[in-house]
């Protein structure tokens, strides 16, 4: 999440007075020309500033009595256009007046949101049923209206300031009142070429992430309810960059981030394949600004999670998803690194993604970032994060190693090792040498935890080691442990020698992989663990 708005976090409302002077919040006699005019610009009185601050900080704040009294005027103007609407059918400039009368009393209807515990109150008097039936009204702004509404009264910092409870009470309640197929229904019918409606396919999107936040539980549900992971994928389809897009990205990134059934449902749907067509677009060309760098990546977060399932693996290989990767990554594009973290994932457990690796040339690309020749500045002048792209690529070389079992594919990929003299082992061993040191320290810090009598148990010294570096460390001790079980007296001539050198021996490669093995997860089934297991059993017996 992506992630996943600038870095990684949620869209904010401007609420500084500086902000609300500028989206027209406060209607002052002069803001107007204030807007409009670029010499007045800087010259508004700083009293008046102070002033607007001031009187917003002090304005009343709402409580139930005056909840009440907003809900009775809204339902009494609803009432009042409905009627209307019904008399006048055919007549609409006698029912036009209703309709300003309505929008009004939803305009209104923002002040709850400054009064987020008051929301289970709303819930009570039934009005949440009330709003969301004027999705569907025929007057498309009465429908944003109400979308804009929504978006306020979940807003993250809102929901931030009152409790748990009051949010997840209004989330329950547009749970139950369709708000999720209400909603999706309500992006269709928006064209985004008026910036009205783009900005309520904006805020529809807000709704829903916002929804997702209290209640995760709304990311299947919301699939499974409605179309809208096709919208997403219509969306992310169009060719021009626009703020609507980079959100459907992000929002399509956190509904398959964890959920093995919502990637299911985007392969189904040949999502794998749109999306890959939508990063295509920038296999010859860099994102143009920040945002659109953003929108790159989350597409780039979606393709890591939906390949996911064994099934989507295979569609990405049939939709030259490897390929396109490699490419990306050979013109040394902003997204290298991305692409290797999608090819990390691909190919993890999937022979079918190694094997296609393999014949589309992929190896030497591989190594080059496996010895360190990573381009490491991207267009914009931020730092590639050179270490974790060298662990995607020690991720992709274990992953050959243990899906190419015989053939010549394996032969050219165990060749790669004797080039150059070895030069591979060489760097297979320093960083084997590297992370090692880094595990001992961590080691040592949990020893240490331990004397103040910090509680840990196994699990979570564990956890703490692998995210110091262990699991690079025991994918390293598993290359070496394939490049050993090889039979190459040249290779295993060099390995011998390079541990003695840093006075080690193959008991201490063991030993790391011994531990990996013990910690084989099932997630895949106990059949798969144990062919897993059995595997890396293999590897030790060899040395």
């Amino acid at each position: 999440m992506a992630s996943m708005h600038g870095e990684g976090g949620k869209r904010k409302r401007d609420d500084s007075v500086e902000g609300r002077l500028s989206n027209g919040s406060y209607q002052i006699d002069g803001v107007e020309d204030y807007k409009e005019d670029e010499e007045l610009h800087g010259q508004v009185d700083l009293s008046l500033l102070e002033a607007l601050e001031k009187s917003h900080e002090t304005a009343e704040v709402l409580d139930l009595r005056g909840l009440k009294k907003l809900v009775l005027s809204f339902e009494r103007k609803l009432r009042d256009n409905l009627e209307a609407r019904m008399k006048y059918a055919d007549h609409p400039e006698k029912f036009v007046e209703s309709e300003v009368d309505l929008d009004e009393e939803i305009k209104k209807l923002h002040a709850l949101a400054a009064a987020p515990d008051l929301y289970p109150d709303l819930v009570r008097l039934n009005t949440v049923n009330s709003l969301l039936g004027l999705l569907t009204h025929e007057n498309t702004d009465i429908a944003i209206d109400v979308v804009n509404l929504l978006s306020d009264l979940t807003d993250e910092d809102v929901i931030a300031e009152g409790s748990d409870e009051s949010a997840a009470v209004l989330v329950d309640a547009l749970i139950e009142n369709n708000a999720l197929e209400l909603l999706v229904q309500n992006l269709s019918r928006m064209e985004e070429s008026e910036p009205d409606e783009a900005s309520a396919v904006f805020n529809t999107l807000s709704v829903l992430e916002n929804m997702i936040e209290v209640r995760p539980a709304v990311a299947e549900m919301v699939c499974e309810r409605t179309k809208l992971l096709r919208w997403l994928l219509n969306r992310i389809k169009v060719r021009e960059f626009d703020s609507n897009k980079l959100y459907a990205s992000e929002i399509l990134a956190i509904l398959l981030q964890n959920s093995a059934v919502n990637q299911r449902r985007v392969g189904q749907l040949n999502g794998v394949d749109t999306i890959l067509q939508a990063v295509a677009l920038y296999k010859s060309k860099d994102p143009k600004s920040g945002e659109e760098e953003e929108m790159l990546e989350n597409l780039f977060g979606c393709l890591c999670s939906v390949v996911m399932p064994m099934e989507n693996k295979e569609r990405f290989v049939k939709a030259e998803g490897v390929e396109l990767m490699i490419i990306i990554m050979k013109q040394k594009r902003l997204a290298y690194g991305s692409a290797m973290k999608a090819l990390d994932f691909a190919t993890t457990r999937c022979s079918q993604a190694c094997e296609r690796f393999v014949d589309v040339l992929g190896l030497k690309t591989l190594f080059a970032a496996f010895m360190g020749r990573i381009p490491t500045k991207s267009k914009h002048g931020s730092h590639r994060d050179k270490e974790e792209i060298l662990e995607h690529a020690i991720s992709i070389i274990a992953s050959l190693l243990a899906g190419l079992t015989r053939g010549s594919r394996r032969e050219r990929l165990i060749g790669k090792f004797t080039e150059n003299e070895f030069e591979k082992i060489d760097r297979l061993m320093e960083l084997y040498i590297r992370y090692t040191n880094r595990v001992k320290v961590e080691t040592k810090r949990l020893e240490t935890l331990e004397l103040d009598d910090v509680e840990m148990d196994d699990e979570d010294r564990y956890l703490a080691r692998m995210d110091a570096g262990l699991y690079t460390l025991q994918l390293l001790a598993l290359i070496l442990g394939h490049a050993w079980a090889s039979e190459n007296q040249g290779i295993r001539d060099r390995i011998d020698l390079l541990l003695k050198q840093q006075r080690l021996s193959r008991k201490d490669v063991i030993q790391i992989l011994q531990e990996y093995h013990d910690n084989i997860g099932d997630l895949d089934g106990p059949e798969e663990r144990e062919k897993a297991c059995n595997k890396v059993q293999k590897i030790i017996s060899s040395m």
